[in-house]
């Protein structure tokens, strides 16, 4: 099947999936006499996998190792466990960062006094005064981790 038929059979864009061969998630598929990629049905399974591993958001690195040990054959299931298990520490790393977030965005919102002009609102003052978050946890600033 050529990309796009491999795209809507997906659910994903033709984009996606020539971004996961350019990152060898996906092997390079043989070509048409006019040089149309064309796929097999292990390429749309193998592009499901993938699909299934970032909606649980996993990095490529991530889907990249499990695709190694999944094509390295039995006796890997330990391995596997422990990426997965890696993994989970960073989901709830980063749910305790958006939880500081989300108070943080809270107390912001509360300072809001309704409808005022800009030199005005308590929200932009308190986001100008270097000093606001001074007293946050540590790491409580930056934008949650983890790009996946």
């Amino acid at each position: 099947m050529r990309i796009g038929a491999l795209a809507k059979r997906a659910g994903c864009a033709v984009e996606t999936i020539r971004f996961y061969e350019r990152e060898h998630l996906l092997p390079p598929p043989a070509r048409s006499e006019g040089n149309y990629r064309l796929y097999s049905a292990s390429h749309e399974e193998r592009l499901r996998f993938i699909r299934r591993c970032r909606s649980l958001d996993m990095t490529l690195d991530e889907i990249r190792a499990l695709l190694v040990l999944r094509d390295a054959g039995p006796d890997r299931c330990g391995e596997v466990d422990r990426l997965v298990e890696a993994h989970l520490h960073h989901v709830e790393a980063r749910i305790k960062e958006l939880e500081a977030l989300r108070h943080q965005l809270v107390d912001l919102r509360g300072e809001c006094g309704g409808e005022r002009s800009g030199e005005e609102c308590a929200i932009l003052k308190r986001l100008e005064d270097p000093r606001s978050f001074e007293d946050l946890p540590e790491g409580a600033t930056r934008h949650v981790s983890g790009t996946h």
